[in-house]
């Protein structure tokens, strides 16, 4: 990821910024990361029966998605009803789900063209999905990442565990170089059972590479999301004036002229983002882009949407 310097030396800068209670810049400013994941939560559940998360006002723990083969008699009606599609109760030994939250945690991450980086957007989110997933009596796990696993913190269900994952995300720091296919490849040392796989990523990654990787957490029965954190500059780049790029992670420099290279910058990203969609599509992998002023609401009716589709 290159960061952008103006041709005087000063780093360029828009607002950036989502709307509404669940707006990131609002949530970062609360210094607390467990008082935002339950605010990005119990705000979330609270507006359920509201456009456009109707249908999603059931637990998600209780109940999963009918699939053919079900007993049709263990269909609940009532839900129906309300939802107009088909949910049957979940038996007790259906609801433990394993979630493994894998952040990318490398230097390029913490890039930021306003207050809120993309590591931060990543850790506000990982930490929603977390809270939700206890809630739930899911069983969440966090790894932490550049070019190696940093850090890992195993699946657990118990009281208490929660903390463990918001000391882990708190103490996290943009660091290092990402070499996400190898990372993956550790991380299928480390699973045991059918997962949910939750990537946080801005995914500067060999397309190729990276979906090889993937493809084997989906041939094992695994559920995998790419939550593409990504900041509004990398998506809508308008520089008027020459700059210098620096990639965040080597610390190589590259002159910038934005009428000559604009235009090349702009096909490299959207042919990048293209192909990623379409290795995720081919591999039945969801692959969802999250600019960091998106509301937080957003990002967790993704999530939610993603599983709901699976269970």
């Amino acid at each position: 990821m290159f960061e952008t310097r103006s041709s005087a030396g000063t780093r360029q800068s828009e607002q950036a910024g989502g709307v509404g209670r669940l707006d990131p810049v609002m949530l970062a400013g609360l210094g607390n990361l467990q008082l935002v994941a339950r605010t990005i939560v119990e705000g979330f559940l609270s507006g359920l029966h509201r456009s456009p998360y109707h249908g999603f006002s059931l637990e998600f723990s209780e109940y999963r998605q009918y699939s053919p083969g079900d007993d049709i008699r263990k269909v609940d009606w009532r839900v129906y009803g309300r939802t107009d599609r088909h949910y049957v109760k979940k038996f007790e030994g259906e609801t433990n789900t394993q979630i493994y939250l894998l952040l990318d945690a490398s230097r390029s991450m913490g890039y930021g063209d306003g207050p809120v980086t993309k590591l931060d957007y990543a850790r506000m989110l990982a930490a929603s999905v977390g809270y939700l997933a206890t809630r739930q009596g899911d069983a969440p796990a966090l790894i932490t990442f550049d070019s190696t696993i940093r850090r890992f913190t195993p699946p657990k269900s118990r009281s208490g565990h929660f903390s463990a994952l918001l000391h882990h995300l708190e103490s996290t720091r943009a660091e290092g170089r990402t070499a996400l296919s190898r990372v993956l490849e550790d991380f299928a040392r480390l699973i045991r059972k059918r997962s949910i796989v939750v990537l946080l990523s801005d995914f500067y990654e060999e397309t190729e590479s990276l979906a090889r990787s993937l493809r084997f957490f989906h041939f094992r029965g695994n559920d995998v999301i790419l939550f593409q954190i990504l900041d509004r500059r990398e998506l809508e780049v308008s520089f008027t004036v020459a700059a210098t790029l620096e990639d965040m992670e080597t610390g190589e420099t590259l002159p910038f002229a934005p009428e000559e290279q604009l235009p090349h910058y702009q096909r490299a990203i959207s042919r990048h983002l293209d192909e990623l969609r379409r290795e995720c599509r081919n591999i039945y992998i969801d692959h969802v882009i999250l600019p960091t002023y998106r509301p937080l609401d957003q990002a967790l009716f993704q999530y939610l949407s993603s599983r709901g589709r699976r269970f």
